[in-house]
Parts: structure tokens; C-alpha cells; sequence
């Protein structure tokens, strides 16, 4: 609508001052033409907005105004109190300051928003975490919080998946995310994007040197590099499996990451078993398919077939034995 159209060009305006029409149009997703008779109509209505010309122009309001209307829709009202990741601001030190900030906004809403923002902050609850994740181990996220926003080089000492000894590292910070309520450092190590787990960081220290980012490159962007990375590696090994269709769905939600394609029925007219193929990184891996018990069955590699025969074997004769 164009009124929520003509707040945000005032609010923006309000926020960054001098800002270029391009930049305007593209934030609004509309054309410049547009942005140039809405800056009209906000100067028909008495906002003091000016257009300037030339190179370094753009457009910005008279110093010294500032309007205190919050220009909140009902349903931007209701969106601030859905949290995505409470467990965030936590880790940051930023809970009370929420706290203050969502009262602060609450305080400020027009009357008639009110009654929805509160419903929904009772009735909404997102927690972040996955099932049976497990316990986190405890981080100290507002030291690396301190350390990205100083825009300094970064002395990491990061302890790897299966390592008891740290190295060394000197980063380029970009930021912090949190997935699933594991917190990641993601940061340039010698030009290269990497990602570093919070609870394996032993200890960072600021360096004198400034930091060193790409040009024109933003945390999402980095985040998004590595989390296809993660997401798309290639499995070295590949197993061709038959599982229970009573499983089927269990089977699919704890293998998605690691299905190459659809489950399809096996054999013509579809019985009780599907056929899907995994992409793993060793063929050792295949052990953690016997805890599907018999509704799943490698078929190969004969590799597989045979760790599986081994362990099975192991597992019974350890229970035989304390019969």
C-alpha cells in the first residue's frame, strides 16, 4: 500500500539520512519513478524532504526533524514478539535488554495492535533446539560477540572433532550464527570462508590488526557458501538399502541429509519394501542403520554387508554371554 510505502521512505530517511533513490527503490521494490513521486507526496504533506542532484545526491529529510510515529502494521506488531531464537539473546547477554525493548514497543504501538502483540507472545513459543540433541556444552558467546564487532583480526585457539589439543588460528571475523542452538564463529582463514563451533573455541584474542573481509561480501552470503558446503558434500560411499514401509517415515526424517533421492517400491506390485540409497562418509557407517533393527537391510556394498554381519555377530554373543 502506498501509505506503508510513504512511512517506510520516512523511516528510512529518518534512520540513514542521505539515501540515494536507487537504493530506495530497491529496498521497496519498486521503480525509481515511483520513489521520486512519493518523495513528492511526503512534501506535499508537509514532511520536509528534499531531493539533491549531482554525483553524491540523493535524498534525505531537513536536519533537525524526526517524527515519532512507530508506523507498525498489526501484523509487524505481532511479528516482533515471535521470537525465533530466545535462547539467542541469552547467550548474548541481551535478555533483559529484549525484555526492555519489547515494552518499549509495546508502550509505543497504537491501542487497537496491543491486545494481538500480547496474544501472540502467550500463544507463540519457538524453541531452536532439535530433539534429543543433547546437552550443549556452555560458551562464552558474548566474548566472541565483543571480538566481531570490534573489527579486529581474531587469534583463535580451536580444538577439532577428535583432537584434545588446540591450534592455533588468526581469523577475519564476519559474525556469529546460531543453527539448531549450536553457535558458530564464521570467519576468513587466509582468504578462505570457514566455520568454527563456539564450544571447541578455547580462547580468542583480539590482535592490533584490523580485520580483512572480501570486498562486498556479508555475513549471510558467507553462511549461505558454507552451508552448502555442509549440506551438499558428496558421500564417499554410497549404500543401497531396503527399509520397512512401517519405518518409512522414521527411516526418512533421520536420513534426509543423506538420501540421494526418493525411497522407491521394490518390485512390481509394490510390497512391504522400499529401496533408497544413502551417500556416507565411510562404509563403517552403515552401523548406525542396526538400530533400525530388521525393517532396514543394506544390500550393498558387500563391505557394508559384512561390518553389519561382524557387529551383529559381536552384540549377540556380549548378551549370549550374560544370559
Amino acid at each position: 500500500m502506498k501509505s506503508d510505502r510513504l512511512l517506510s521512505i520516512l523511516l528510512l530517511l529518518q534512520t540513514r539520512g542521505l539515501v540515494t533513490a536507487g537504493e530506495l527503490a530497491e529496498r521497496l521494490e519498486v521503480s525509481v519513478r515511483t520513489v521520486y513521486r512519493d518523495v513528492e507526496a511526503l512534501s506535499a504533506s508537509g514532511v520536509p524532504v528534499y531531493a539533491a542532484r549531482g554525483r553524491n545526491g540523493g535524498i534525505a529529510l531537513l536536519p533537525g526533524f524526526r517524527t515519532d510515529v512507530t508506523g507498525l502494521t498489526a501484523d509487524e506488531a505481532r511479528a516482533l514478539f515471535v521470537l525465533a531464537a530466545q535462547g539467542a539473546h541469552a547467550a548474548l547477554g541481551l535478555d533483559a535488554a529484549l525484555g526492555s525493548a519489547l515494552r518499549k514497543v509495546m508502550a509505543a504501538l497504537p491501542a487497537p495492535h496491543r491486545p494481538a502483540a500480547e496474544q501472540t507472545s502467550r500463544r507463540v513459543l519457538v524453541d531452536p533446539v532439535r530433539w534429543m540433541s543433547g546437552p550443549h556444552a556452555a560458551v562464552d558467546v558474548g566474548e566472541l560477540h565483543d571480538a566481531v564487532l570490534a573489527d579486529r583480526r581474531l587469534l583463535l585457539h580451536y580444538r577439532h572433532s577428535g583432537t584434545d589439543a588446540p591450534r592455533a588460528y588468526t581469523v577475519d571475523p564476519y559474525g556469529l550464527v546460531v543453527k539448531a542452538g549450536v553457535w558458530y564463529l564464521v570467519a576468513d582463514r587466509d582468504g578462505a570462508p570457514r566455520l568454527f563451533r563456539a564450544d571447541r573455541v578455547k580462547g580468542a584474542v583480539l590482535t592490533e590488526e584490523p580485520v580483512e573481509r572480501r570486498a562486498g561480501v556479508e555475513l549471510a552470503a558467507v553462511w549461505e557458501e558454507l552451508r552448502r558446503q555442509v549440506e551438499e558434500r558428496p558421500g564417499d560411499v554410497r549404500l543401497r538399502v531396503r527399509v520397512r514401509r512401517s519405518r518409512l517415515d522414521l527411516f526418512v526424517r533421520l536420513q534426509t541429509g543423506l538420501l540421494t533421492g526418493r525411497p522407491e517400491p521394490e518390485g512390481e506390485p509394490p510390497g512391504e519394501w522400499l529401496l533408497a540409497e544413502l551417500a556416507v562418509p565411510e562404509v563403517r557407517w552403515a552401523r548406525s542403520l542396526l538400530s533400525f533393527g530388521a525393517d532396514v537391510e543394506v544390500l550393498s556394498p558387500p563391505e557394508a554387508r559384512h561390518i553389519l554381519a561382524e557387529t551383529a555377530s559381536s552384540v549377540t554373543e556380549l548378551y549370549a554371554g550374560n544370559g
